[in-house]
């Protein structure tokens, strides 16, 4: 079992490693390293009020160690979505943790924000996440085609999930 909580300065050198780990970059949308500074100022700076923000980042932690973060992007409290997304540090994949944190975050974003949906963009060859959101309740309801930039000029579609909350 996981839970979520907020952000805290001790968590800045573990995003340090995984924002700059280039493996994560293929399924995120980083365009490029963070500096362990730009980090330390956004957790330093953070504004915990997410409707006014439009996101909120949280840490999914198992009580003995953080194995990951979920972020609510674009939230959209005049008409009920967000999009969200996760990371779950390579060691601690295929253990539960994913759908574990995914399904408290769905409570919250109905219980908290009174959302009605959130979604999830994923790229076409990330089977793994295919596979957890689906397991979640999520379904398929979009293609963006050719969304994704890859290496040597390819492209290759995204694919928008939903959840009614």
């Amino acid at each position: 079992m996981v839970h979520l909580r907020a952000l805290e300065p001790s968590d800045v050198d573990r995003l340090y490693i995984w924002e700059n780990n280039p493996d994560m970059w293929r399924y995120g949308f980083s365009p490029a390293p963070l500096s362990r500074h730009q980090i330390w100022e956004y957790v330093e700076k953070y504004d915990a009020n997410p409707l006014a923000q439009g996101q909120l980042r949280l840490m999914i932690d198992t009580g003995n160690d953080t194995v990951g973060t979920l972020d609510l992007y674009d939230i959209d409290a005049r008409n009920g979505h967000a999009f969200i997304g996760i990371m779950i540090a390579p060691p601690y994949r295929k253990l539960g943790y994913a759908s574990d944190a995914l399904q408290m975050a769905a409570e919250y974003c109905r219980n908290n924000f009174r959302l009605h949906q959130i979604a999830a963009t994923i790229a076409a060859d990330n089977n793994a996440s295919h596979a957890l959101f689906k397991k979640c309740g999520f379904t398929h309801t979009a293609t963006l085609p050719q969304w994704i930039a890859r290496p040597k000029n390819l492209h290759i579609d995204a694919h928008i999930f939903t959840l009614a909350l």
